[in-house]
């Protein structure tokens, strides 16, 4: 016993010599301006271990006892390498310097080469400010919504238009993030730009499948944008001047080592050149839009930091003194980030969106408000170790709805849709763990509360849309209470080094619904909570895929499934009226819907030509007692087929090109089937919702580059692009008129185009 009780005594000592383990830890950022770098790669050598810089460059890895070489790599800049011999939990900082690569080796990839092989992600797009200010757009304005809508599974909501749908999902289904705050409109002038200035970002990121469970609240995606801090080593900026607009960025340091500014503006201009004019009203009339991004960063030794972020932008569109159209987004978020052994970030995040339309004739005036606000407290933690990275926390949002406010000099009093304030309360669980390196498990739960708050008045009605019952609520008190489970699972199988399969599930809950009479944001749409009437929306998706990587990750491939389940999905009787109708809820109808198909993706990220093909086959339709008989019926936006090439070549230091082409089959859209006269008068009457196509979508767009020789620190480059470089016709409505006065009987389709070809240049500066 004697010599047994030293053996065990050894052997639990040895067990904990070999148990043993440091963490490594730091910052990466760019060795000229300070800036973290977001994304940056973190592996050891000889083994399968890395991680990525988060949202404020700082990394962090667990390693056992012993000597290693750690690599640091990220897009543009000189890979490092570092030997540790690791004894004690270890701090190293990063510098990378800026590489000027040769053609053969240019990427267009911001993270390690083989991430879309080795992550659980499914259905998961990322990208770089290079690639979105490389694709040629409209009117040459980098954005990155245009540039998401040619990756596969998200499809442009119409010509030139920012909106976007998602794997078969409606547009007010996506949530859209800024540095955490809600964009509740990400477009401007109806849709043509996003709210997005690309000079102010970091990173673009997109789920369509597979998501964490800190993101919830919409049914179909969730857009995380990321706005970039202010550099820590001297006064940077940039500026641009376009046809139709321009813009500047400015950041730098406060107290140099301690504190950062960012500020960047942008401003459309199209009015300004009526003030020349000579037509008086013409001068008077207002035509534009402006956005004001921010950001100021504070430094607390090297764990904390405090950041402030946000974003002002709005649209004026003012036709002399008869008609205005004003209204935008306010966001801010004031974030508290510390990083220890766990990172948390404390945040208090506001959001608010209003828009307003007003007219001024001879006979009346009016004028028509409404908006949205959010106000939500966030905790989030994060905790990793070898094989495993805990994620957990929680939030509690105040919401309030304004749905309209109309004021005329035809009515007495004003009319208004009862304000309605409702609280959304959330926690989450997300754990990833790697089982050998073969086996990554992310599983997750979500579990959110939905509280319906007065003051409110609630309607019943019967069949004929009429009121039979109605019920008060006194200001603070509970009107509905809607709690809801949402589990979330992501596993990825490694077959090789270069390949693995994929498949996830995501469970997700929307409380909010969109008003919307058109697919372009209108003063007229307006945001609702969830009601006794109207349910919250739920839905359920299942995604698979097979990822594969090619000639040394210098071609990313993946063939994904996904089918989509949604509940509690709302809609129109035919002829119902959207403006401020009181009673709306008597009206809506209330069904499911479901969306399937396959993706299919192959991009090239090295040498002088990179770019990628997506392909997407997909089918998405709803189903309503009150529609069609209760048969399924597609959707508007459901397009068969959906095809996006893009390609960019680099033909020396001086000189890029690249080029664009979409295909999308025709949207699916309601037709007259007949007509019959009342009174002598024509009247079209319609049977079946959905039931034709548009033709069918195409467009060709192309740009050049061409980088002005460095002066000094001053860097330069002209732009010019071609939008629908062979002027298709594309269909962006159709209606029906009469032949001729002789024939009134026979009626003739009409074809209305947006956009034709349209050249653009602009002139870019870094200084």
């Amino acid at each position: 016993m004697k010599k047994i009780i030293p053996f065990i005594f050894l052997c639990l000592c040895s067990l904990c010599t070999e148990a043993q383990k440091y963490l490594l830890s730091g910052i990466v950022k760019d060795a000229s301006t300070g800036k973290p770098l977001v994304s940056a790669s973190v592996g050891v050598e000889g083994t399968t271990k890395g991680t990525y810089t988060d949202a404020t460059g700082h990394y962090k890895i667990e390693l056992e006892k012993g000597n290693y070489v750690v690599e640091y790599w990220y897009l543009g800049y000189k890979s490092f390498k570092y030997s540790v011999s690791l004894q004690s939990n270890q701090r190293k900082d990063v510098a990378l310097q800026t590489e000027y690569l040769e053609i053969e080796k240019v990427s267009v990839v911001g993270q390690r080469p083989d991430f879309n092989v080795t992550s659980t992600n499914v259905g998961v797009q990322t990208l770089n400010m290079q690639e979105i200010k490389q694709t040629p757009v409209l009117f040459g304005e980098n954005d990155p919504l245009k540039t998401l809508q040619l990756m596969p599974g998200v499809k442009s909501a119409g010509e030139g238009g920012s909106g976007f749908y998602v794997r078969g999902g409606g547009a007010d289904q996506n949530l859209i993030l800024l540095d955490e705050a809600p964009v509740f409109n990400a477009s401007h002038m109806m849709g043509m730009f996003s709210v997005f200035n690309a000079d102010a970002l970091e990173d673009v990121k997109i789920y369509t499948g597979s998501m964490s469970s800190q993101y919830g609240g919409r049914l179909s995606s969730v857009l995380d944008v990321s706005m970039r801090e202010g550099g820590q080593e001297g006064i940077h900026g940039q500026t641009g001047i376009g046809l139709i607009s321009s813009r500047f960025e400015v950041d730098g340091p406060i107290q140099k080592g301690k504190s950062s500014f960012l500020v960047a503006g942008r401003r459309t201009y199209a009015d300004l050149f009526l003030k020349l004019s000579g037509d008086e009203e013409l001068r008077k009339t207002k035509l534009h839009f402006y956005d004001v991004n921010y950001k100021l960063t504070q430094l607390f030794g090297t764990k904390d930091r405090l950041t402030l972020s946000g974003y002002i932008g709005r649209d004026v569109f003012k036709f002399r003194d008869m008609f205005e159209m004003d209204g935008g987004n306010v966001t801010s978020t004031l974030a508290w980030i510390h990083l220890g052994k766990q990172r948390i970030v404390s945040s208090l995040v506001f959001s608010h969106f209003n828009s307003l339309m007003s007219m001024d004739l001879s006979m009346m005036d009016a004028s028509l408000k409404s908006g949205i606000t959010n106000l939500n407290w966030k905790e989030d933690f994060e905790y990793r170790w070898e094989t495993n990275t805990l994620r957990y926390g929680g939030n509690v949002a105040l919401q309030s709805f304004s749905p309209g406010k109309l004021k005329t000099s035809m009515l007495e009093k004003e009319v208004e849709l009862e304000r309605r304030t409702a609280v959304e309360a959330s926690v989450y669980v997300d754990d990833t763990q790697n089982i050998r390196d073969v086996l990554t498990i992310q599983s997750g739960l979500r579990f959110s509360n939905y509280f319906g708050i007065g003051a409110a008045t609630y309607y019943d009605y019967n069949d004929e849309h009429e009121v039979i019952d109605s019920t008060l609520f006194g200001k603070g008190e509970l009107i509905n209470h809607y709690p809801f489970l949402e589990p979330r699972l992501s596993i990825r199988y490694r077959l090789n080094e270069t390949s693995s399969l994929k498949a996830s599930y995501t469970r997700t809950t929307q409380y909010v619904h969109l008003i919307q009479s058109s697919t372009v944001a209108m003063p007229t749409d307006y945001w609702m909570p969830s009601t006794n009437k109207t349910k919250p929306q739920t839905c359920s998706q299942i995604s698979c895929g097979y990822f594969r990587n090619f000639k040394d990750n210098m071609y990313e491939s993946s063939v994904e499934l996904y089918y989509k389940k949604l509940n509690n999905q709302t809609d129109y009787e035919n002829g119902t009226n959207l403006f401020l109708n009181a009673h709306l809820e008597a009206y809506l109808l209330y069904g499911h819907g479901r969306s399937y198909g396959a993706e299919f993706f192959l991009k090239k990220r090295e040498g002088a030509l990179t770019g990628w093909i997506s392909y997407c086959l997909s089918k998405s339709e709803k189903q309503f007692q009150g529609i069609n008989s209760g048969k399924w019926y597609p959707v508007r936006y459901d397009r068969t087929h959906d095809i996006s090439i893009v390609a960019m070549y680099n033909f020396s230091e001086r000189w890029q090109a690249s080029a664009s082409w979409v295909y999308s089959t025709g949207d699916a859209v309601t037709y007259p089937s007949g007509k019959y006269y009342i009174d002598g008068e024509i009247v079209s009457y319609y049977t079946e919702r959905n039931g034709y196509r548009m033709p069918a979508y195409h467009r060709m767009d192309v740009g050049v580059t061409y980088n002005v020789p460095k002066k000094k620190r001053i860097e330069s480059q002209w732009s010019a692009s071609i939008y629908n470089v062979y002027n298709r016709k594309n269909a962006y409505m159709i209606y029906f008129e009469p032949v001729d006065e002789e024939n009134p009987d026979v009626l003739q389709a009409v074809k209305v185009t947006l956009f034709p070809i349209i050249p653009s240049v602009s002139w870019n500066c870094k200084f």
